[in-house]
């Protein structure tokens, strides 16, 4: 999809972060733009933003743990827009665990799984078939994290088995569309390739009432990218990152050119991949990897 000009680009968790990068990428680009998402505050600015620059966009309370709630997002694209060509099923969340996994709280579980993994699936069950019956080319991406998918790293468990899961979930629908012969493309978007500057880290803000804990913030005492920051310089470390708005070029460079890894990494990383890949070949003990 070369040319996004008049296009509806339908993103969720899109008022934040990468999603609202995104959106901005297209949006430049003459795409129209469907934004849900439930986090009120950030909805009320991207509103702002968006019509600063002239988009031409909707913004609507959005909740991916509901296939209902998705399909009212899909209808309104379609409505309001005109249509639905391009489907980023972008939302997540961290629940911000930490230490052992035996004691952590079954809410940070269902809520994680909920929003990360079941996400995903409402997304593929509301959109997919949208796109399909429309007959024409269109593109459903994934946003997905290295972090599960292609690396173990040990100090968010929760996180890392719902990426896990939501990469097997990815690949298997991009061999359906092959296998189908449809024209919808599937893409993994893989933000990085350092750590990406989002509120991630501060998902607790959207944590659902049903499953608030007495903790206030993340258990780990990350609750920012500052945060972290400030924890890897206590080891000597100078953590780099990366804007969302980098992530979003990167995405729709390689949606310009039909790819499905959305994916850009460091020699580091990629030294970890081979390392990742050797171990398992080999029969070798894993060794935990680090953030890098």
């Amino acid at each position: 999809m070369r040319d996004f000009n008049d296009k509806v680009a339908l993103i969720t968790g899109g008022a934040s972060g990468v999603g609202r990068s995104l959106a901005f990428a297209l949006g430049r680009r003459g795409a129209k733009i469907a934004v849900g998402d439930v986090d009120e505050a950030a909805m009320a600015r991207i509103v702002e933003d968006l019509a600063a620059e002239n988009i031409d966009a909707i913004v609507e309370h959005c909740d991916v743990t509901s296939v209902d709630s998705l399909g009212a997002l899909a209808d309104a694209a379609k409505i309001k827009l005109g249509g639905l060509d391009l489907v980023f099923a972008n939302a997540g969340i961290g629940a911000g665990e930490t230490g052992a996994m035996w004691d952590y709280s079954e809410k940070d579980w269902q809520w994680c799984l909920n929003v990360n993994v079941w996400g995903v699936i409402n997304s593929i069950r509301a959109f997919m078939p949208r796109l399909v019956a429309s007959g024409k080319e269109a593109h459903f991406v994934v946003t997905g994290s290295g972090n599960g998918a292609y690396l173990i790293l040990p100090d968010a468990p929760i996180y890392t088995a719902s990426k896990a899961a939501v990469h097997a979930i990815t690949e298997n629908l991009h061999y359906q569309c092959q296998a189908g012969g449809l024209p919808v493309k599937v893409s993994a978007l893989f933000p990085g390739p350092h750590v990406v500057d989002t509120g991630l880290f501060n998902s607790g803000r959207v944590r659902p009432e049903a499953l608030q804990k007495d903790v206030q913030g993340n258990e780990s005492g990350i609750n920012s990218v500052e945060d972290m920051k400030k924890m890897a310089a206590e080891y000597g470390i100078e953590l780099q990152t990366t804007h969302p708005d980098e992530v979003a070029e990167m995405a729709v460079q390689g949606l310009q050119e039909d790819a499905f890894w959305l994916l850009e990494t460091t020699a580091e990383t990629d030294a970890k991949i081979r390392a990742r890949t050797e171990m398992i070949l080999n029969r070798t003990t894993p060794v935990p990897a680090m953030v890098g």
